[in-house]
């Protein structure tokens, strides 16, 4: 079970600044409900002051702090203050996020950015910034590929390096397309035999995959597997819950991809 910090819960149970506001001077969104969460950012600003900001969001517990946190961070700011705040602020303001939850504090920077471009009507950012790969730890491309010329070689060493794909794992699959385009694909990686596939996607699902979702008292069961499509079915609070395609995108596909093969396709039955 995740760990959360009393103002988590709080702004989670009580959260502040929820809803819209009538002709808003700015609106942000991230997210999409095809993930899982989705923001909607509103901003009402006089004389460079964030005098209002409320919000409206689709997701977890943890959406909905980050969301109602960020609000109160910027309310009375003058937009100078506004833009440097990042997700790791967000965090550190909520006392704490589950690695599996920052991407909740990314959502609210991407839509307080997302809001400021709205207002100005440009880009805010750095046009000469480095690229940033893991919206969560802020690692850059650059970092990474120093990382693959020190002699990282799999996803995994990335991450124990630089922590780039330590959280929500959505870069994952753009760090492993950063690794092949600097040391090359592995051509000479035998193609498993089907009933290879299915040992080694079974045991990824129980020693993996399964243990995690355990900690939210959810569960998965491999239902089939058809060419590189596997059929999973959701089990105890996974089940139904909301977020329910994240988890299937962003942590099961993304795992299986990593470990079994980067082709695989996962859909609930």
């Amino acid at each position: 079970m995740w760990e959360y910090s009393e103002t988590v819960k709080e702004h989670y149970k009580n959260p502040k600044n929820v809803g819209s506001i009538e002709n808003a001077d700015a609106i942000g969104q991230a997210g999409a409900l095809a993930c899982g969460d989705q923001l909607k950012l509103y901003l009402k600003i006089d004389n460079g002051i964030v005098t209002d900001a409320k919000f409206q969001t689709f997701g977890c517990g943890s959406a909905v702090a980050a969301s109602s946190m960020l609000t109160e961070m910027i309310i009375g700011k003058p937009l100078e203050e506004v833009k440097k705040i990042t997700n790791k602020d967000i965090i550190e303001k909520l006392g704490g996020l589950p690695p599996e939850k920052t991407h909740c504090s990314v959502m609210g920077r991407e839509a307080l950015e997302d809001a400021l471009k709205n207002y100005y009507g440009v880009e805010i950012t750095d046009k000469g910034a480095e690229k940033i790969i893991c919206n969560c730890f802020g690692v850059t491309e650059n970092v990474i590929k120093e990382a693959v010329k020190d002699g990282a070689k799999t996803v995994k060493e990335i991450t124990d390096l630089t922590y780039a794909g330590g959280a929500c794992g959505r870069c994952k699959e753009n760090i492993q397309n950063i690794i092949d385009s600097i040391i090359g694909k592995n051509e000479e990686k035998k193609e498993l035999t089907p009933v290879q596939f299915m040992l080694k996607v079974n045991g990824i699902i129980e020693n993996e995959i399964a243990p995690e979702l355990s900690k939210d008292n959810g569960g998965i069961e491999l239902v089939d597997i058809k060419d590189k499509t596997v059929y999973i079915k959701l089990k105890g609070m996974c089940k139904g819950c909301p977020s329910s395609g994240a988890t299937i995108k962003n942590f099961i596909e993304l795992k299986l991809k990593e470990l079994v093969d980067k082709d695989i396709t996962v859909i609930e039955a």
